[in-house]
């Protein structure tokens, strides 16, 4: 893939949103549930211990969290449930959010982990193409922290894009910790990634040259002139996510 414009961000005026046609979008949910799935089964009891590059999460509580996140995504009561919980244990919501998760699957079994996604994922695809429009349209309450500065997203962004990066870049944690091969393909990661460089490269506003390599790669020319920046497509998402440091263009996160 190659582009030749530069984006601009429109979340200076507006709340953001999803850019991708939604039909992508939720065909990207429900394959992404099946891979992390399939992830899953393929660990060893040894494996489950490992530490991830998530300080303070082994493979487990990885996936407990991305358990309870499907658990919320799949049911109105139990995200009230979840939210209410994090509001009471305090600090900042995202991690309190993550940490009730954990902590509320932590005493599951790997297989009843594993059993648990198996049926909770096409749930919480199901519901997520449920969401009807007028709340998708509508902005979240609380803002977003993404690098260190503050922004509103609507909710379709989090449950259309968020909600789908969320247990892509967990597997992608998990085959790091675990060296269990990643299933990537040109037709979903590719897909992502694509999604992922054309945001950060509105959110950062600067011309450049983008070749990723591997499966999930492409090319991108964002303006005329600028650096050109080579890396591996997985690498590149790991920086803007904020697990490797990350200098000019790539100091610019994108949330996951």
């Amino acid at each position: 893939m190659t582009r030749t414009s530069q984006p601009t961000d429109p979340t200076t005026t507006r709340p953001r949103t999803s850019t991708l046609d939604r039909a992508i979008l939720l065909r990207l949910a429900a394959v992404e549930y099946q891979r992390f799935t399939t992830m899953l089964a393929g660990l060893d009891s040894g494996e489950w211990p490992r530490p991830t590059e998530c300080p303070g999460w082994d493979v487990r509580a990885m996936a407990g969290h991305v358990v309870g996140m499907a658990e919320m995504a799949a049911s109105v009561r139990e995200m009230i449930r979840q939210q209410g919980a994090a509001k009471k244990r305090g600090g900042i919501p995202i991690d309190a959010l993550t940490a009730v998760q954990v902590e509320k699957n932590a005493e599951l079994s790997s297989q009843e982990l594993i059993d648990r996604f198996r049926v909770v994922g096409p749930r919480a695809a199901r519901a997520r193409r449920r969401t009807p429009g007028l709340i998708r349209r509508c902005r979240m309450p609380e803002q977003q922290d993404v690098g260190g500065a503050a922004e509103t997203w609507t909710f379709g962004f989090l449950i259309d894009t968020i909600l789908t990066r969320d247990p892509w870049l967990h597997r992608i944690d998990i085959s790091r910790a675990t060296g269990q091969p990643l299933d990537t393909t040109k037709d979903h990661d590719a897909v992502l990634v694509a999604d992922v460089v054309d945001e950060w490269a509105a959110r950062h506003g600067r011309p450049c040259s983008v070749r990723l390599s591997g499966l999930a790669g492409g090319s991108w020319v964002f303006g005329d002139g600028g650096p050109t920046l080579e890396l591996d497509a997985i690498d590149f998402c790991r920086i803007l996510s904020g697990r490797e440091p990350g200098t000019g263009p790539l100091s610019t996160q994108v949330p996951f």
